[in-house]
């Protein structure tokens, strides 16, 4: 979740920020795998005739989901709007309604006769990660969940079930000052210089990291707040951010820093989980199948348009944060940057499938059994890829072509 960037304390530094930081129709619909993790065949359809997203108008030429899907549909997000959640905006278009008070954006979902709704995270939940929100309030139908906390909470109160990866690589980073640490190339040459690495408490990557030694425990410093203030006054600190917000806002965004930062993927660090990947409750599969099999194309769909165009969704997104009034800041050009480090460092592509927003099975249980021994215990002993992720409700036509 997005406190993995910032937590109350932040609410308070943040005053002082920028932005710190960080289908068809319902008879083409995708039909189901027979395995959960096999893409569907959808018929003969392409990428370009998959859907009608478009900025102005929002989601897709899906026909009518009044009856199938819950009416208003709502998407719990894990932070404020910004461009690492430009498909779930871009799914309603720049007419959507901002509720200010409880930090929603809601509008049409294109022709279906439905509303969707975007809720914000962060504050407005008291920063609880959204699988916790998914099952407080069961009028959300889907939110967003990281691959490694889904695996790691299969076995509890709040298990849930990926079914769309917007990131096929994560943008969690770790950042430093290159002209300090000018050879650093792995996590354990971080380790090695035996500074401090700031970062928030609860990260399941560091958890991974310290056990597999790739860092020392007393190297690790959990009172990141998501202020810049200490990596700008020390200047020799490793420190988490994301690779969509953190280098442009160091180098051009006026937090004081105002040159480069070099930084690492977590994801290039082993710990390859797909971050932000909209999950749902595991009841959802089967009781809202119809819905999902006409919802998540729209979703693929509406990815593509937002990479493919990205600008009229940024600058409403910038629109939305102002108009929230709260400390997060976003600018049109973070938003364009942000959606450039996507596709140059791969984290939104096709994959090795052709089309977007699936998930790698033979990834997924590497992950599982890489994180046995962090979580030892925790974990369901026969915890399989597809308890925790399901490619069943995918339309294998939708593609960005990268």
């Amino acid at each position: 979740m997005r406190k993995l960037r910032f937590t109350a304390v932040a609410m308070m530094a943040g005053l002082a920020l920028v932005a710190s930081a960080c289908g068809d129709d319902d008879d083409d619909a995708a039909t189901p795998a027979t395995d959960g993790t096999t893409a569907p065949t959808t018929g003969e359809t392409t990428a370009e005739t998959t859907g009608e997203t478009t900025a102005e108008t929002g989601g897709s030429a899906a026909g009518s989901l009044v009856g199938v899907c819950p009416d208003p549909l709502i998407i719990q997000t894990d932070w404020f709007p910004e461009a690492d959640h430009g498909y779930s905006y871009q799914a309603i278009g720049v007419d959507g309604v901002v509720d200010a008070t409880n930090g929603t954006y809601s509008g049409p979902l294109g022709d279906t006769g439905i509303t969707l709704e975007v809720r914000a995270g962060g504050p407005y939940v008291s920063f609880a990660p959204p699988a916790q929100q998914i099952y407080a309030d069961p009028d959300i139908f889907a939110g967003y969940a990281d691959t490694g906390d889904v695996i790691r909470n299969a076995g509890g109160e709040q298990s849930l079930v990926s079914v769309f990866a917007n990131y096929d690589k994560g943008p969690q980073i770790i950042q430093w000052d290159p002209a300090a640490y000018p050879d650093i190339t792995s996590v354990e040459d971080i380790r090695d210089t035996g500074a401090t690495v700031l970062y928030f408490e609860g990260a399941a990557y560091m958890d991974y990291w310290l056990a597999n030694g790739l860092l020392d425990e007393d190297q690790i410093d959990a009172s990141y707040d998501g202020s810049p203030t200490r990596f700008v006054a020390e200047g020799d600190l490793f420190q988490q951010g994301f690779a969509t917000a953190e280098p442009f806002n160091y180098e051009q965004g006026g937090i004081g820093w105002d040159k480069p930062v070099e930084y690492l993927l977590v994801h290039d660090t082993g710990f390859e989980i797909y971050q932000s990947a909209l999950s749902v409750r595991p009841d959802t599969l089967t009781d809202e199948a119809d819905c999902l099999a006409a919802l998540i194309p729209i979703f693929q769909q509406s990815l593509v348009d937002y990479i493919t165009d990205p600008v009229p969704m940024n600058a409403r997104l910038t629109e939305i944060v102002t108009e929230l009034e709260e400390f997060w800041v976003i600018t049109d050009e973070l938003n364009a940057a942000a959606v450039e480090v996507m596709l140059e460092q791969k984290l939104v592509t096709d994959g090795d499938n052709g089309f977007i927003g699936d998930f790698d099975c033979a990834r997924v249980d590497t992950l599982i059994e890489t994180l046995r021994p962090v979580y030892e215990g925790e974990i369901p002993d026969d915890l399989a890829c597809d308890d925790v992720v399901t490619n069943q409700f995918l339309d294998d036509t939708i593609s960005l072509g990268k």
